[in-house]
């Protein structure tokens, strides 16, 4: 079996443009490597990314050498646990696609702080109804 998310379903892709994951995979898969536990898949607020600069994790400038990008709001990112919940905690987290974040996470944030910020859309965004007729 493979990896699992939040809601108990297979992992779901996080992000491919930038290519996201600890394994830079495009889910947010987590091993005995991934010390910080890039669990939380993210779409990233300025908002969100400028509080990860003053605590020290700056998510905004592009790194080559360890293939990161530099994020833009809107980006789909796997952020670690730990930072996320502590922007939780300072009324600056990014919401989460819980589909693409891993259950690993849960022994870090409670299931209920991440639903707060769920931007879960289905699989296939075309049998959204259009509501606006």
């Amino acid at each position: 079996m493979g990896d699992r998310n939040v809601l108990g379903g297979e992992l779901e892709p996080c992000g491919t443009d930038p290519l996201t994951g600890f394994y830079r995979d495009g889910c947010c898969t987590t091993g005995p490597e991934d010390l910080g536990s890039h669990t939380v898949c993210a779409v990233v607020s300025q908002e969100f990314l400028d509080h990860q600069r003053r605590i020290g994790n700056d998510l905004s400038t592009p790194m080559p050498q360890f293939r990161f990008p530099g994020l833009v709001p809107g980006d789909r990112w796997c952020v670690t646990a730990a930072n996320w919940l502590r922007a939780h905690k300072d009324g600056a987290a990014a919401p989460v696609v819980l589909a693409s974040t891993h259950e690993r996470v849960l022994e870090i944030v409670p299931l209920s702080a991440l639903k707060q910020y769920s931007v879960d859309v289905p699989a296939d965004a075309s049998t959204l109804e259009d509501t606006e007729r």
